[in-house]
Order: structure tokens, then sequence, then C-alpha cells
């Protein structure tokens, strides 16, 4: 078994969508997940793996889509650098089979532009993936790093510093 300070990040993308009133979506995990030990921050932006030849870009559209069904978005910004996060050494064993020992993410944000009535987190989109989502709300970005997973927390910092001036 390879030691957890050796296991590889997975590369992943994060969403900050910023509606016209300058708020983000968070999403309310859907049941326990391996890396999600506290029911008491269930919340988190759209974030997932990025797929093998695909740009990190595509992987944010994707991840957009298939998590809200959203596809009226435009690009506002991207993060500078690569977040990264690393799991409790608890939870390494069981999230992503053990594979790896955290996230490095790339974040971008991104206008909603259409309608509420549009974002729909309990049917994924085209049925690619089961829903991750159990409820959504719009949050105001200084919210998200005491709504996140404690571990995740610092990304989350960073992400609201890299996007403050595009949402409250």
């Amino acid at each position: 078994m390879t030691p957890f300070e050796d296991l590889p990040y997975r590369p992943c993308v994060g969403v900050v969508l910023i509606n016209r009133d300058g708020l983000v979506f968070v999403g309310k995990r859907k049941g326990p997940a391996p890396e999600h030990v506290d029911g008491g921050h269930a919340w988190q932006m759209p974030q997932g793996g990025i797929d093998p030849g695909e740009s990190p870009l595509a992987a944010a559209k994707r991840e957009l889509y298939e998590e809200t069904n959203v596809r009226s978005a435009s690009l506002i910004a991207e993060a500078p650098e690569w977040f990264a996060y690393d799991l409790p050494q608890v939870v390494a064993g069981q999230a992503w089979r053990g594979k790896y020992r955290g996230q490095t993410q790339k974040w971008f944000a991104f206008r909603f532009d259409g309608d509420d009535s549009e974002i729909n987190v309990l049917q994924p989109a085209e049925g690619r993936h089961k829903a991750e989502f159990e409820a959504w709300r719009w949050e105001k970005l200084t919210a998200t790093p005491d709504l996140i997973i404690p571990f995740k927390r610092g990304v989350y910092e960073r992400v609201v510093a890299s996007f403050s001036a595009f949402a409250h």
C-alpha cells in the first residue's frame, strides 16, 4: 500500500456560478459520501474530476451542466493557480478507492445568464450520473468557507479571494 504522503492529487475543477445579484450557487450534498465526514457542512459549489484529454475549462462547463443542468453561463474569470487540499487520512482510503490523497482544483467563475428555473439538481443532465445535490440556493461568496467541510475550507478561502471582485 502506498504511503499517504506519496499518493497523487486528483485533478479536478470547481465552479463559482454567480447570479445577477452577485450571489453564488451552492448545492447541498446528497447523502453521505466517504470524503464528507461532517453532515453540518454539506454545502458546496459544483466541482468534479477532469476526464483524460479534457481541458480544465471544458471540464468546468461539463461539471456545471451535469450537476445543475445550467448551460446559460458565460466565463468571467479563471483562478491564477491550482488549489489543493488533503483528505483526512481516515477517509483517504475510502474516497476514490484510496488512489488519491486529495484534490488539486482549477477554479472558474461564470456569470449565470439564465432563469432560476433552468437549475435542476435533482435530475442530472441527460442522465449522465446520479444527482450529487438534494437542494440548492443562492449564497454570499464570503459565506461559503463556513458551509464547506472543514478540510476544504482553505481552498474556499482562496476561491473567495480570487473571485470576490465579481460576487458579494
